[in-house]
């Protein structure tokens, strides 16, 4: 079942997720809605705060930037079958140097910006049957995975932009958590107050 994606300004998006268990209620029907969601969002990862679930999970399918011609064959083909669930996850180590990439988000369509992320990651988090995992992550698929883990924290990306591009982007920011934008996908906006 595709979810309304929930729209910049809504308070769900600032707040911090809950771990959950493995008795928690539709798991898999839940991880698979969001799957769903996010491909026909034409996204690369989605977490449940942005289909309305305050807790601690995302998905990523990397496999749209296995076609960008500049990547090594290696990262390229890890890309390609990149498509899991995170649950719980904790970022434990980052390293390298922090590059730009431009990022953007189903919550806040239309704005695409420039954010500085670690070039590796290590992180630990629950599969979809509760395993323990613990994986290192670099390039792509750690920028996404970075991106999505900071759903679960109740950061937006543009939370990490300077503060000259988020006055510039104010206006926008308001008018798309006022509903006033264009998306080819099912969104939900906030109440606004009269």
């Amino acid at each position: 079942m595709i979810a309304p994606v929930i729209a910049y300004g809504d308070p769900i998006l600032r707040k911090i997720g809950e771990e959950i268990d493995k008795d928690y209620p539709n798991l898999n029907e839940l991880i698979s809605n969001m799957f769903e969601t996010m491909e026909s969002s034409n996204g690369v990862g989605l977490a449940a705060p942005q289909i309305g679930k305050p807790i601690r999970l995302f998905v990523v399918d990397a496999s749209p930037f296995a076609e960008d011609e500049e990547l090594e064959d290696e990262e390229r083909n890890f890309l390609r079958n990149f498509k899991q669930a995170f649950i719980n996850a904790e970022i434990i180590d980052e390293e390298g140097e922090e590059w730009p990439f431009s990022e953007g988000c189903l919550s806040i369509p239309g704005i695409n910006e420039d954010v500085f992320r670690s070039e590796t990651i290590t992180i630990e988090y629950d599969d979809e049957n509760f395993i323990k995992q613990s994986k290192t992550f670099s390039g792509l698929a750690a920028r996404i995975i970075q991106h999505e883990y900071d759903h679960t924290e109740g950061i937006m990306f543009t939370d990490r932009v300077s503060s000259l591009k988020k006055r510039l982007l104010k206006k926008k920011l308001e008018n798309i958590s006022k509903g006033k934008v264009d998306v080819s996908y099912r969104m939900k906006f906030p109440k606004v107050k009269r």
